[in-house]
């Protein structure tokens, strides 16, 4: 059963969970979680089908063949070296999977996709028996397995690439390509199934690398349900999108790379937005990945580009930086004032959020009686949790005499009473200098 989460309103849930507001407050004006979880629908013509399947960034590096069919230097690859340079574990879900797989006399490809046209089967005999066979699959020019005096097909065993024929007669060839792999066509359907495959997998940011207005409003409105009515916290990283939602960061540039996808800058955002520390801003990061932004903009364009929400790169001498980081939210309300603008200030609410919902679902809920003495730990945890997020410089001033912890309007339920006062990085440097 999944647990009840989000925000309230009033105190009339139904399910148990933790339910969390976070509001401005009004003004003049125990183990934290790691970071690094992105997940993303990939295009790919080889990898997994119909399933989310997790690469770590060690993986990418050392395996990437195998995964997704390609060498790491690979240019099909470019995208993703992008996204890793900032993130560490990708929940991966190929949307064009499901084609038709490559096959010849002797072999069929381990998946669906155009990249097992490329797969090749070299069978030549065996030099101390020639009544076996010595069978290799090729990828490309690389040999990527080999099976030695092999007497029949039916002894051959499947390797990463692809399930032999055991009723196929072995005979001499110096290349027997596969043929006939195809690509599924994506459609709004594999995103949607995409979104349903990964709503029980806990990340930090998911990404959306096109630019089909449909589908944007489609993560958007998943981020958005999922962050307010079930509390997982992420953002989704779009490529210019105006969601006017703090959970969503618009990307504003596009790319000149010949060829490329126009929301190929979405593949770099997403690791940053998942993977930077809880106690760290993205503003001015120098962007270190493959693509070449448009990055053209005068001074107003990017003055209203942080009016719009809008993720932007700019050019700084011969570096490429992170203008500011902010998501797309525009409109401010009491609940909601400027500081939710700052992507920082979300990754502090949701680490807060992930993290005191975890010490709730795991440590109290069922197990610790709703009386003071239950009451005063959970106050303790928060408490050792907010000071691990003090001494780290996420937050600063905490105050545990304004953290309270009360019954609720039920005997199930407490109330927490929490405030805390967000850090970010500078940005601006506003100096006088009196000269005599």
């Amino acid at each position: 059963m999944a647990l009840g989460g989000g925000t309230f309103i009033t105190q009339n849930k139904k399910l148990p969970g933790a339910y969390i507001n976070f509001v401005s407050a009004k003004a003049a004006s125990v183990t934290l979680s790691d970071r690094g979880y992105v997940a993303l629908g990939v295009e790919t013509s080889w990898g997994p089908e119909n399933e989310v399947f997790t690469v770590t960034s060690e993986d990418f590096i050392k395996n990437t063949r195998k995964i997704f069919g390609y060498d790491y230097t690979a240019a099909e690859m470019k995208g993703l070296r992008d996204l890793f340079l900032n993130a560490h574990t990708l929940y991966a879900y190929r949307l064009n999977g499901g084609g038709t797989k490559a096959a010849n006399t002797f072999a069929t490809a381990k998946y669906g996709g155009v990249r097992g046209n490329d797969i090749k089967i070299v069978i030549s005999a065996n030099v101390d028996d020639a009544t076996k066979f010595d069978v290799a699959t090729l990828l490309d020019t690389v040999k990527v397995d080999e099976q030695i005096g092999v007497a029949d097909a039916s002894a051959l065993v499947a390797n990463d690439f692809v399930t032999f024929k055991s009723d196929a007669t072995l005979a001499v060839t110096a290349g027997t390509a596969l043929t006939g792999g195809t690509d599924k066509t994506v459609t709004g359907e594999e995103h949607q199934a995409f979104l349903n495959a990964i709503e029980s997998y806990s990340f930090n940011a998911i990404g959306y690398v096109g630019d089909d207005a449909t589908t944007k409003s489609l993560y958007a409105a998943f981020t958005e349900r999922l962050r307010d009515s079930v509390g997982k916290k992420f953002q989704a990283v779009l490529y210019n999108k105006a969601a006017d939602y703090e959970g969503v960061v618009n990307v504003k540039n596009t790319v000149s790379d010949t060829g490329a996808n126009a929301a190929s800058m979405v593949f770099w955002t997403l690791g940053v937005i998942g993977g930077t520390a809880v106690n760290r801003s993205a503003s001015n990061k120098k962007y270190d990945g493959e693509f070449t932004p448009v990055t053209s903009y005068t001074q107003s364009q990017l003055e209203a580009a942080i009016d719009a929400g809008e993720f932007t790169f700019h050019q700084v001498d011969q570096d490429v930086r992170v203008l500011t980081d902010i998501n797309s939210l525009v409109t401010t309300t009491e609940q909601k004032g400027e500081d939710f603008k700052s992507n920082q200030t979300i990754r502090v609410l949701d680490q807060i959020a992930i993290d005191i919902a975890n010490i709730f679902n795991t440590r109290y809920l069922g197990k610790i009686q709703n009386n003071d003495a239950g009451r005063i730990s959970l106050w303790t945890d928060i408490v050792k949790h907010h000071n691990q997020l003090n001494d780290l410089g996420a937050i600063e001033g905490f105050d545990k005499e304004a953290l309270t912890v009360a019954q609720g309007e039920s005997k199930k339920s407490v109330v927490v009473t929490d405030a805390v006062t967000v850090v970010n990085a500078m940005e601006q440097l506003y100096m006088t200098v009196l000269v005599s």
